[in-house]
């Protein structure tokens, strides 16, 4: 009961407070420990692809592994002090693994940047991976809804439905694994090997929560009076249309809950990358998709977690 009440409570205090700047993001640390692991292993094993792809291997292990030791470890030292302490500290840390309001609040500035052609593509810039000095104001409204839908995924529903099994640690070790993907996860030249079981590691814990968000989201279509059979039509029929096992997931729905195409060829550092649309485009794309999108992710989320909240406490009923 005690994960169940942490995580709704996180799920809350993100909804209201979001990420505040001043309070410390376990992500930022994360990010550190990649980039100096990246510096030490590289430089243990040899430039070969065996030996960045051992070298790949042993960070993709060791910390998702250290993060749940060490999370899993405050944990326990809490439940040791108070009961109370517990719950602090994993509703803190369901809290801080979810990114509902920092997604909707950057796509609503892209939204609101739009008309400023260049000031539009910094925003977008800042949640996309892509390069954006090439978007048109089109295709900067369909980057960021194409972010919202990606993103619900792995920023909100994923890690939500790790919290709900093994609370606060487990959703970390997640981050820990999606934080791993965004950093080295690249089929570039520097990263092809030592990223690569990264990549498969993030592709392996997103399967499932992937699936799941693609429903989410067009229940969610059909409840904000967006189109759920659209949705569910092309969801089905362009879901494994992309390189990712997982990215079309939620990407398909979206498209087809809004009638507009979304994906396509784009630029990544500086290359042209040819990847297939999804969606039919049955009109433009336009300013007001992006806060349909976000009303679709909010709508999904706390979809999203009615029913964790609901299989977690069938599951203690029984248990009793």
């Amino acid at each position: 009961m005690l994960i169940l009440k942490a995580a709704a409570c996180g799920f809350v205090l993100d909804c209201f407070l979001g990420d505040p700047a001043w309070m410390p993001h376990p992500v930022i640390y994360m990010g550190k420990a990649i980039a100096w692991a990246e510096t030490f292993l590289r430089g243990r094993f040899p430039r070969t692809p065996e030996g960045e792809f051992r070298a790949g291997l042993l960070l993709a292990a060791g910390l998702p592994l250290c993060t749940l030791l060490l999370t899993g470890g405050v944990c326990l030292l809490a439940a040791r002090i108070h009961r109370s302490a517990l719950f602090a500290v994993e509703t803190l840390w369901c809290w801080q693994a979810l990114a509902m309001r920092g997604l909707a609040a950057e796509s609503r500035n892209v939204w609101r940047e739009l008309g400023d052609l260049p000031a539009a593509r910094r925003a977008v810039g800042r949640v996309v991976g892509r390069d954006t000095d090439r978007l048109t104001e089109e295709g900067v409204i369909k980057a960021a809804v194409e972010t919202v839908a990606e993103n619900f995924s792995d920023g909100v529903a994923a890690p939500m439905l790790y919290m709900f099994l093994g609370g606060a640690p487990l959703a970390l070790a997640y981050k820990a694994v999606n934080t791993m993907d965004s950093m080295v996860g690249y089929k570039n030249e520097r990263y092809l090997w030592f990223g690569r079981a990264a990549a498969k590691l993030d592709d392996a814990a997103n399967f499932i929560p992937a699936r799941i968000s693609a429903l989410c989201w067009i229940a969610a279509a059909a409840l904000t009076g967006q189109d759920g059979r659209g949705a569910f039509r092309i969801w089905r029929r362009d879901r494994r249309r992309h390189a990712s096992p997982n990215a079309a997931q939620t990407e398909a729905a979206c498209a087809g809950s809004l009638g507009i195409q979304l994906n396509g060829p784009a630029w990544y550092f500086g290359q042209l990358h040819e990847k297939p649309f999804l969606g039919d485009a049955l009109r433009p794309a336009e300013a007001e998709d992006i806060l349909r999108a976000i009303r679709m992710m909010l709508a999904a989320s706390a979809l999203l977690l009615a029913l964790c909240c609901g299989a977690r406490l069938g599951i203690l009923w029984y248990c009793v």
